[in-house]
């Protein structure tokens, strides 16, 4: 799946010959239990949150990939104008989306 993604709304050397819609990908995510106790701990502590760390990055990895499936399933080669957004969904568990426009561009003409 060779897609080129951007968070603008243009990808310079191409034009976009058509729109195939919103894409997203959606991720609901809460610390496993030993993820859970080490976050526990650092907060009582301070500092950097690694084991909460990796479970966002993860979390916003999966997004990216169901993201970048919507959009090849839409037939795109590419997608535009690329968020984030998270938010608890429950105590514990975060919703993480990723969102963009599938288009299709082609190289301009020179």
């Amino acid at each position: 799946m060779d897609l080129s993604v951007t968070t603008t709304f243009t990808i310079e050397g191409h034009r976009i010959v058509a729109y195939k819609g919103l894409v997203r990908g959606i991720i609901v995510r809460a610390p496993t239990i030993s993820q859970g106790l080490v976050g526990g701990l650092k907060q009582i502590v301070g500092g950097r949150i690694g084991a909460y760390t990796r479970m966002c990055e993860q979390a916003r990895q999966q997004a990216y990939d169901d993201m970048l499936q919507h959009a090849y399933e839409l037939g795109a080669n590419a997608i535009v104008g690329v968020r984030y957004d998270a938010s608890e969904v429950v105590n514990s568990a975060t919703e993480v989306l990723c969102y963009g426009t599938a288009v299709i561009i082609e190289p301009e003409a020179a």
